[in-house]
């Protein structure tokens, strides 16, 4: 089987809930995705997406993503969709760095594989641990008020785990944390996330102010040593995110003894393969693990219900529904919800049924 077409459609995905804030007057409206599809020669189709958070979430960006998937494209055509260490290879030897740019190719290729297979992607992830992922909702930042009003109204919704965002002015986020924990019922789980946003000084300052709060405490600071710094002054738990860039970084954080858990982004990351790579490794290594990524709609939410549920159940924290959050549809079905749980399509590949007239007109094609 080789690879035939890949096309790319750039796709803006309005937020249901208005704008996404976080710390520092960092917000964004939508996600602004590419979507991929990749054809194989004997008629298969196989979709990718990636969708960062704005330019300021981390080091990839819309316009990136279009200006480079075009560059690599040409290079897989030809090559065999299901040898995906190869395709991997082949991407990073063509075009440097960038992992971003090369996440919705992988993923399709992925898909494409697992379609061909006639099996579910959790198949070749590994395996299905469990029948559906427990989501955690998110408390974007805002006055004391809207914050706890927002955490309440989530867990009458029947949710009962919450990243709350915290970063900015250190007393008024240790304001905002003690009255969402204050408004909800014993027992929620909370994560404090900081998104990199404070000084270890700062990060210092609001986990002393807050130990009376039970929370896990997210990635406060940028780097792995300024958290390292954190945590061993720290009597919570501590996840990381923005600094699992890399298996090298996942290795690192595991030397130091830095984190307990790890929230891997598909498209930080680079793609399916090097996701699976590091969640399997950092499995074996002890840590709890979440899978997500920066965004998207049906397609990308699908590969990270995939991920998720092939991650065993003792070690996976939660998952998160991101197709729930837009105004835009890319499929005429999706990852399904129950409750405060998540599981998987039903069929073979990501099990999704993308529409295409539902992306528009695509803005890059090539083929032979």
């Amino acid at each position: 089987m080789q690879i035939e077409t890949i096309k790319a459609y750039h796709v803006v995905q309005p937020f249901v809930d208005g704008p996404y804030r976080m710390s520092k007057g960092r917000v964004a409206d939508c996600f602004d995705a590419v979507i991929v599809s990749i054809t194989s020669d004997s008629g298969i189709t196989g979709w990718g997406e990636m969708a960062p958070l704005g330019n300021f979430y981390s080091a990839a960006f819309p316009a990136g993503t279009r200006a480079g998937v075009p560059e690599i494209a040409p290079h897989l055509i030809g090559q065999d969709p299901c040898g995906l260490a190869s395709i991997g290879r082949l991407m990073d030897t063509v075009f440097k760095g960038h992992p971003y740019i090369k996440a919705a190719l992988d993923m399709a290729c992925w898909d494409l594989a697992a379609r061909a297979a006639g099996v579910p992607l959790v198949t070749l992830l590994g395996g299905r641990e469990s029948d559906t992922a427990e989501l955690y909702k998110v408390v974007t930042h805002g006055t004391v008020d809207q914050m706890a009003a927002l955490a309440r109204r989530i867990v009458k919704d029947g949710f009962h785990r919450l990243q709350v965002k915290v970063g900015g002015n250190v007393h008024d986020d240790i304001e905002r944390v003690t009255a969402v924990a204050a408004s909800v019922p014993k027992g929620t789980v909370i994560f404090c996330d900081a998104n990199a946003g404070w000084t270890p000084y700062q990060a210092r300052q609001f986990a002393d102010a807050t130990r009376a709060v039970d929370y896990t405490f997210e990635q406060p600071c940028m780097t792995i040593d300024e958290n390292m710094s954190v945590r061993r002054m720290l009597d919570k738990p501590m996840v990381l995110d923005e600094s699992v860039t890399s298996l090298e970084a996942m290795l690192e954080i595991h030397r130091l003894g830095a984190a307990d858990g790890l929230t891997l982004k598909i498209s930080r990351i680079g793609g399916v393969t090097k996701t699976r790579l590091i969640r399997d490794v950092a499995v074996d290594l002890g840590f709890m693990i979440t899978v997500e990524d920066t965004g998207g709609a049906e397609i990308d939410t699908s590969a990270m219900a995939h991920l998720s549920l092939s991650t065993p159940e003792e070690r996976r924290l939660h998952a998160i529904a991101f197709h729930e959050w837009v105004t835009v549809r890319t499929a005429s079905n999706a990852p399904p919800v129950t409750g405060s749980r998540m599981g998987v399509p039903a069929g073979p590949g990501l099990g999704i049924d993308v529409v295409p007239d539902l992306l528009g007109k695509p803005f890059f094609e090539v083929g032979r």
